[in-house]
């Protein structure tokens, strides 16, 4: 298993994937792991919540498992369902056969064999290379009793079904939960959880994000692109550009061949950017060119 006897291993583990964090991030990353805590990430979308956990598997070699929330999930969606047609398909192949004997029956339906399993039974099972990583992805999306559900399995690290019996984790996985905060998550399932809030970076880490994710952009337009979209996020927007819009916006531009910014090239690929009609109408004409005027006096200064 990776390293992980301080804070700075945590660092060095997770830039090795690509994964640029400050210290307070690495920090509470190295709690979790040491104290076999689950760790709640919130955050606006795009500023890297969901890459932690996919850098945490990767480097450590364990198996990530994804839980990605939405409206109306609820337990049986997230923890198992029994395959219905194949349990019909065995049920008429017994009266076929003429050997449906009721009892041995019903044993062999509600077996493994006809068990499939979601995500948060996956997580619970031995893995020979250690316990995997559950990602519990936007769990905002959710409603209330999936929170409560959630908060007893986070507990225990066990679930029961009722056909079978209580399943337990030999060993806890590695729990990550995040959120873009659409609404509020409920106190009694953050208090299970260590926090931590992913901002914005500022200009020198997203500098070194892109650097470590867009590697062959030059400095020179790199350094444009982060304090463009820098001063982008001070503007009256629907929705700020994240961290992951300034890596594809300067992919974009690399497939354009693109070596400085201009309003006109920033009018064209402002889709990479912003997601929102209102937000991309606001930066047409003149507001482009004050924007890359403000942002390239800023790299003066």
């Amino acid at each position: 298993m990776t390293d992980i006897s301080s804070i700075d291993a945590v660092q060095k583990m997770l830039s090795e994937q690509g994964y640029v964090c400050g210290r307070p991030l690495a920090t509470v990353v190295f709690l979790s792991l040491k104290l076999g805590r689950p760790l709640f990430l919130e955050g606006e979308a795009g500023v890297g919540k969901t890459e932690i956990a996919k850098a945490l598997a990767a480097s450590m070699g364990r198996r990530l498992i994804r839980l990605q929330c939405y409206e109306g999930l609820d337990a049986s969606s997230a923890v198992y369902e029994w395959n219905f047609a194949a349990q019909m398909v065995a049920i008429r192949t017994a009266e076929a056969t003429g050997s449906a004997d009721r009892k041995a029956l019903n044993a062999e339906l509600f077996s493994e064999e006809f068990l499939i399993e979601r995500p948060l039974l996956q997580a619970l099972r031995p893995d020979e290379n250690g316990a995997p990583v559950l990602l519990i992805d936007e769990l905002d999306r959710t409603d209330t009793p999936f929170e409560a559900f959630l908060l007893e399995a986070l507990s225990d690290f066990q679930v029961t079904i009722p056909e079978m019996g209580t399943i337990k984790a030999p060993e806890p996985p590695i729990v990550i939960l995040t959120s873009n905060r659409t609404r509020e998550v409920h106190d009694a399932l953050k208090r299970r959880c260590l926090y931590h809030w992913v901002d914005y970076p500022d200009f020198e880490r997203e500098m070194d994000i892109l650097t470590a994710r867009a590697p062959e952009a030059a400095e020179a337009l790199s350094r444009e692109v982060v304090a463009f979209v820098q001063r982008l996020r001070t503007e009256d927007l629907f929705k700020k550009p994240g961290v992951a819009e300034t890596i594809d916006w300067a992919k974009c531009l690399l497939a354009l061949d693109v070596l400085t910014l201009s309003p006109e090239v920033i009018a064209d690929t402002l889709g990479a950017v912003l997601k929102y009609q209102d937000d991309i109408a606001k930066l047409q004409g003149s507001e482009a060119k004050r924007l890359l005027d403000e942002a390239r006096a800023s790299l003066d200064a």
